[in-house]
């Protein structure tokens, strides 16, 4: 049975003094009690050292649970606004042999090699990464990884806190004014900046040298940003952009600016329609007239067809006969 890695390393000490150190400690009286211990681990090579270096920051402590069965890796987001000490633990649980199962822990893709322990109890494999996090380089995925017949993974994503403005587009008219607020919930960033983008270009909003600018950060976790004297031009999108110890956070806000005329289009819309309705409802009763007043029409003129055809036969019956003579020589 080959020993896990982090229990034993090169330059460990010869069997007799652990032996004497071990009959020592035994001789002392316990300062504990009975009480359990916190964590399967004894000790963590480099912690105290650790601890010791950055003993001013906070401990942030996550665990993650594996076992053989787990079908997807296991995944958990922290959110990390300001240095910290750090400690990762994952235990993974089979019913194979522990001594077969290889771990490893890595950062993105790359392996860590130090400040890392390996620890059994009965059948659950523990594993512990100890380190401090001082800037946005430090920021990232942190996983580890147990190898048996398959290799299961636990990632920690530590990332900063997350900003919020307003989803939907904000809607306002022309020489009106408007306020753009971004908060942050439970968070207070070291500063606040905003950006205005017409495409693809973030440009700074320059406040002072802009009187229809006014930016207002009385509450360190929310920036509000007042736009007067709209025009169609200040139509764009803007960034609001959170400064934090361990990196930056931004979200952005859409702004319509619209002139007093777009209202009334949907109304002249439908003005439009009425009238053409009404015009051709009127075309179709002229229509329908003019087939009605055909008919009447052909039967006049028939009638004065019949009259005159009547005159002239009266004329021609009524016309005197002209006896014809016929002389002989």
């Amino acid at each position: 049975m080959h020993p896990f890695p982090g229990l034993q390393g090169p330059g460990a000490p010869s069997p007799l003094p652990l032996l004497l150190l071990c009959l020592v400690a035994a001789a002392r009286p316990s300062l504990a009690g009975d009480d359990p211990p916190d964590s399967p681990f004894t000790s963590l090579p480099g912690r105290e050292e650790m601890i010791a270096k950055y003993s001013n920051l906070l401990l942030e402590s996550h665990n993650i649970s594996l076992t053989e069965h787990s079908s997807v890796p296991v995944e958990k987001n922290i959110t990390l606004e300001r240095p910290s000490n750090i400690e990762l633990s994952c235990q993974f649980t089979t019913s194979g042999d522990l001594n077969s199962v290889n771990v490893t822990w890595k950062k993105g893709g790359e392996p860590l090699k130090a400040n890392y322990l390996i620890n059994a109890t009965g059948n659950i494999l523990y594993t512990k990464y100890t380190f401090a996090i001082n800037n946005s380089k430090q920021m990232g995925s942190y996983s580890c990884f147990f190898e048996e017949e398959k290799e299961q993974r636990g990632t920690f994503n530590f990332k900063v806190p997350e900003i919020h403005g307003k989803n939907k587009p904000l809607i306002t008219y022309v020489g009106d004014s408007t306020v753009l607020t971004c908060k942050c919930q439970n968070c207070f960033p070291l500063n606040w900046t905003w950006y205005s983008s017409n495409g693809s270009v973030m440009v700074p909003v320059d406040v002072q040298m802009n009187d229809k600018y006014v930016i207002n950060s009385t509450y360190a976790n929310e920036t509000r940003f007042k736009i007067m004297k709209l025009s169609e031009e200040d139509g764009r999108s803007y960034w609001c952009r959170a400064l934090f110890q361990l990196g930056e956070s931004q979200e952005h806000i859409e702004l319509v600016v619209l002139s007093y005329l777009v209202p009334l289009k949907p109304f002249l819309a439908i003005v439009a329609e009425v009238i053409l309705l009404v015009a051709i409802i009127l075309l179709c009763e002229m229509c329908v007239q003019k087939k009605k007043q055909q008919p009447d029409d052909g039967k006049e003129l028939e009638q004065i067809e019949h009259l005159k055809s009547d005159d002239s036969n009266g004329i021609e019956n009524n016309a005197p006969r002209h006896r014809k003579n016929t002389y002989y020589v």
